[in-house]
């Protein structure tokens, strides 16, 4: 096939990373796939383990899905055999290691996932249980024969738990080693990976040079702030966008970040072009332009990215009918009195608008949760048979009482 010219190649890869290593590897990779009308391999592994995806994910998602868009191949790698290790990726603890099967279901939640974003037509999956689990104990002493400890010490992690005499499993040594050699296995050109797992994929150089390969060439892709704009996106931390939030909650998230991210969330998570972006940061940097109108237009980027740009316009007026003109939703779910007293930390629990009664009393000491409009914030609180009404929690999660 024609592949754009390397430089038009270059300015939509070098977009939103945080390094490629080593930059003038990717542009002779480039040249000399275009010459030979060859696609690239590129690969990026994937964490069975984690199989809940959010606007984190889908930064270093979108970066394979533009080598896609320029003719390359795009391999999702499932790490259902490296699972079963646990990658501890910057945790001062060993991960738990999961079953076979459940990293085998976990893998196609992902993939449900993953193609959100990326081209199933331009899209390899595959597990490295196919390569990993075929080694003998001789093979593996191969493997490992290519790295010294010193060299597995300067992943920061280990270095961090070694001279703080938190112990550090054998085991544990060996998922980078894994790793890489899922490189050498499908002899990829390129890799990509957020900037945990740097030291992973330049161990894969390493490999490649051993088995006397063309190393692949790494690119970094950052982890992004979660909407509370202080620590890095995570589910556990309830500061995610999911891609499978529907629009309303999608739009709503969106709404509730900082203007400190506005630009950030623009470039990595939407398709605005350079100009655009450009323009908008000097906007908002000389406060020409107005934060909560360039939020609104990237509340709208982004629902219409995993949803369309109708569904989009619907979730910015369903959004301004609950937050301006103060209106409750169209349509909430219900919750039926079956006794005739119930906690309300149990309602919140029941109707699914909270995960555990911990996170329900949090919440009420917080004062997070309102009946008809009257703030709740006694953890003890119980609904009586009879009582008909609107609870409300947080900004955005409403549940009719009947």
């Amino acid at each position: 096939m024609a592949f754009p010219t390397v430089n038009e190649q270059m300015d939509l890869l070098k977009r939103g990373v945080e390094r490629i290593i080593p930059e003038e590897e990717l542009i002779l990779k480039l040249e000399q796939s275009r010459q030979s009308k060859c696609p690239l391999k590129v690969k990026l592994g994937c964490d069975p383990s984690r199989p809940d995806l959010h606007l984190g994910h889908a930064v270093v998602l979108r970066k394979l899905r533009h080598f896609q868009d320029l003719g390359h191949e795009a391999i999702l790698v499932v790490g259902d055999f490296t699972a079963m290790i646990g990658d501890p990726s910057g945790r001062n603890k060993t991960r738990p290691p999961l079953t076979l099967e459940e990293t085998r279901k976990n893998g196609q939640s992902y993939y449900e996932q993953a193609t959100l974003v990326l081209r199933e037509d331009r899209l390899r999956i595959i597990y490295n249980s196919e390569w990993l689990g075929q080694l003998d104990f001789a093979d593996l002493i191969r493997l490992t024969s290519h790295i010294t400890v010193a060299r597995m010490l300067e992943r920061d992690d280990f270095t961090n738990r070694f001279q703080a005499g938190t112990p550090i499993s054998l085991h544990e040594l060996l998922y980078p080693v894994a790793q890489a050699y899922d490189s050498v296995a499908l002899e990829a050109d390129v890799e990509l990976g957020g900037t945990d797992q740097t030291f992973n994929l330049l161990v894969a150089r390493d490999f490649q040079r051993e088995y006397e390969q063309t190393p692949q060439v790494v690119i970094i892709t950052p982890l992004i702030e979660g909407t509370d704009g202080k620590e890095k996106m995570s589910k556990s931390l309830d500061n995610y966008i999911a891609l499978t939030d529907p629009p309303d909650q999608m739009y709503g998230k969106t709404m509730s970040i900082p203007d400190t991210l506005i630009v950030p969330y623009f470039e990595y998570c939407t398709d605005i072009t350079t100009g655009d972006l450009e323009s908008l940061r000097s906007g908002l940097d000389g406060a020409k332009a107005n934060p909560r109108d360039a939020k609104r237009r990237l509340a709208r980027e982004i629902v219409a990215l995993y949803h369309n740009d109708d569904v989009a316009c619907e979730a910015e007026q369903a959004f301004d009918r609950l937050f301006i003109q103060k209106e409750l939703p169209e349509e909430m779910p219900e919750y039926q009195m079956k006794s005739n007293e119930v906690f309300l930390v149990q309602v919140l629990k029941d109707a699914g608008l909270v995960a555990t009664n911990g996170e329900g009393r949090r919440l009420i000491s917080q004062g997070a949760v309102r009946l008809d409009d009257e703030v709740i914030n006694d953890p003890n609180f119980a609904v009586r048979k009879g009582t008909t009404g609107t609870v409300k929690v947080g900004k955005r999660r409403f549940l009719k009482i009947t």
